[in-house]
């Protein structure tokens, strides 16, 4: 699940704390593989190394007004379960989660 942010304002107290109890229940449940947070767009290097020699280029890849601030990797039985797990996420964090399968 990637969080998808849209603002310059970064997760207040009762939003970690919020995060915090919600990563606790996944580890609680067996849920749980991994999560982290990412530094805002401006923070990145590009690199493309598909030429002679490799380009870097500071700052997002897109210009955005979303982009993805963190993820989180989790098992679950089924969809449905996912689905539920990230609307409880997605309140926790106050922010919109995007599912995708780990191929």
């Amino acid at each position: 699940m990637s969080v998808i942010h849209d603002s310059d304002a970064l997760a207040d107290s009762d939003e970690m704390a919020a995060i915090d109890a919600f990563n606790d229940k996944l580890q609680a449940q067996g849920s749980w593989v991994f999560a982290g947070g990412l530094a805002a767009p401006e923070a990145s290097t590009v690199i493309d190394n598909r030429g002679e020699s490799p380009v870097l280029t500071d700052g997002p890849f897109l210009e955005t007004k979303e982009f993805v601030i963190g993820f989180w990797i989790m098992e679950a039985p089924d969809l449905d379960a996912v689905l539920q797990l990230a609307a409880e996420g997605s309140r926790a964090c106050n922010r919109k989660l995007e599912v995708r399968p780990i191929r």
